[in-house]
């Protein structure tokens, strides 16, 4: 693929076939990925990659801790909730899911188990958990190179025919993850990617989310108009 072919054409993919990964192409995907710019070259990142029975366990303990009502376990900091225009892009995709998958807003029992499939890595056959070094917990620098790390990484895996999706709930439940990924004690868990071939029929798949215009984001300064 061209480059505006990666970036243009990426979707967040949340169905999954159930076909597995070979572990040579995800290899070469995080190879790719690890270019990502790192501040000073500090490379904090660091990578799980879960699938098989490993995966089913950790996808098991989630739903059962959070239907029991568990309270979050997150270790990255979570921040204060969305507000004001922050807040209304989030509902603003969530609109567009619900939609896409017929999911009424007066369904309960839809939207659960639509939050439970972020539980569950929404199904997919790879789960990858990106931890930090723990020495370097705390550091600004830190969390911009996991996210440039990330979004390379799904960048990268479109490039090659496979969907991910980026998110939190899967990490929400952090001694279940670490229990089962065997995560060392000197690694801080930070983000999950569900990754997979995406499946086209899942309606949520094809669900482009909305972008502000670039003349809403940028300030052009000393240019000449």
């Amino acid at each position: 693929m061209q480059f505006d072919d990666v970036i243009l054409g990426r979707r967040s993919i949340r169905g999954y076939k159930p076909d597995p990964v070979p572990r040579a192409l995800i290899e070469e995907i995080i190879g790719l990925a690890m270019r990502a710019p790192s501040s000073m070259n500090t490379q904090p990142w660091n990578f799980y990659i879960i699938t098989g029975a490993p995966l089913d366990r950790i996808r098991a303990g989630n739903t059962e801790r959070n239907l029991a009502g568990v309270p979050h376990s997150r270790e990255f900091r979570i921040g204060q909730a969305f507000a004001g225009r922050h807040r209304e892009r989030q509902i603003g995709v969530a609109k567009q899911l619900f939609a896409a998958m017929g999911i009424a807003r007066e369904d309960k029992d839809g939207r659960q188990d639509w939050v439970l499939r972020g539980f569950r890595q929404f199904d997919a056959p790879v789960c990858v958990i990106v931890t930090y070094d723990r020495d370097l917990h705390g550091s600004d620098d830190t969390p911009f190179d996991c996210g440039a790390v990330a979004t390379a990484l799904v960048n990268a895996a479109w490039s090659r025919g496979l969907g991910a999706v980026i998110n939190s709930q899967g990490i929400m439940q952090s001694p279940v993850v670490r229990e089962h990924a065997g995560i060392a004690d000197d690694q801080v868990i930070m983000k999950s990617i569900a990754l997979g071939w995406p499946d086209e029929s899942f309606p949520a798949n094809a669900v482009v989310s909305e972008r502000k215009a670039v003349a809403e984001a940028t300030v052009f300064v000393g240019f000449d108009d």
